[in-house]
């Protein structure tokens, strides 16, 4: 899985009202769904960060806005299914 990635971080006291913006890159397209679905390996990764997050007390441990971003991966195109014209 890829690193995660945070921007604008906000002060450790969370009175900052900014978002928090956590990139996960690039997942396969399955992962995504699931991950909309509230189900599967992604949704147990962003709440790990987000544990993480509150432990280092750059997010507070009430409500804060946190935006999750994943992207899905391009599908490979066969090579068989190419040559069939």
């Amino acid at each position: 899985m890829s690193s995660n990635k945070t921007t604008n971080m906000t002060a450790t006291d969370g009175t900052s009202t900014s978002p928090i913006v956590v990139d996960f890159g690039k997942h396969k397209a399955k992962l995504v769904k699931q991950l909309r679905n509230g189900k599967g390996a992604l949704v147990d990764q962003v709440n790990q960060t987000l544990d993480e997050l509150r432990t280092a007390g750059t997010i507070a441990a009430s409500a804060q806005t946190v935006i999750v971003v994943v992207r899905e991966r391009r599908r490979r195109k066969n090579v068989l299914s190419m040559l069939k014209v």
